[in-house]
């Protein structure tokens, strides 16, 4: 595990703090499209994403769910980590986009490691640092830019974190991702092929020039 633990987090933490999450940490393999963390869920571990991608969901009063941020490799989640220094219930539902490997680290040494470890304190508020902007990145995007271009983001973002131009998503689950409708999604990416930005087949879109 420490091959493993230094190849995504060793520039950022130090050796000593390696060789704690190794003693301490359980390390997962987690297949795609699997919920790890639900809505009112008492968070028992922090998860460190070694590989793949976890995309982070939040719920409306009516049920309705938007994307917020996708974690990759070398990251944690801070609202975990939040509902953990707090003992509270999670309010976001956690899904694996690809196949995923984390190191679930048991809760009682986040506060520990806090006090310990310089390397931890300066990865924890990293970590709530960049959330922040990706929330605020997310409240821009629905409040300033039209559906079309939220939609062209998407499909960038998706790309990156898959690590290729074609993308298996079906029209609605873009949609409901983006908290739009199918038909929606559907005039958008048909607009799209006709201005040769992308290739439409059956459940998958290939990225020509976005």
């Amino acid at each position: 595990m420490i091959k493993t633990l230094i190849n995504s987090y060793g520039d950022v933490l130090e050796e000593a703090l390696i060789k704690d999450i190794a003693e301490t940490g359980r390390i997962k393999m987690i297949p795609k499209h699997v919920k790890m963390i639900d809505i009112g869920d008492y968070i028992k571990s922090i998860p460190l994403l070694v590989s793949g991608v976890i995309k982070i969901l939040r719920e409306d009063d009516n049920g309705n769910e938007l994307l917020l941020y996708y974690l990759e490799e070398g990251n944690t989640c801070s609202m975990t980590m939040s509902c953990c220094i707090n003992h509270n219930k999670s309010n976001i539902r956690a899904f694996t986009e690809t196949e995923v490997q984390v190191i679930l680290i048991p809760i009682q040494k986040m506060e520990e490691w806090m006090a310990k470890y310089e390397s931890w304190r300066n990865f924890v508020i990293e970590n709530y640092h960049r959330r922040v902007l990706e929330l605020l990145t997310t409240l821009d995007n629905i409040a300033f830019k039209q559906m079309d271009e939220r939609l062209i983001l998407y499909l960038k973002d998706q790309s990156r974190v898959n690590q290729t131009d074609i993308i298996h998503k079906t029209h609605k689950e873009i949609a409901y991702d983006l908290h739009t409708s199918r038909v929606v999604i559907s005039r958008l990416l048909k607009t799209l092929e006709k201005r040769n930005k992308i290739e439409l087949g059956r459940n998958y879109i290939k990225i020509i020039h976005l």
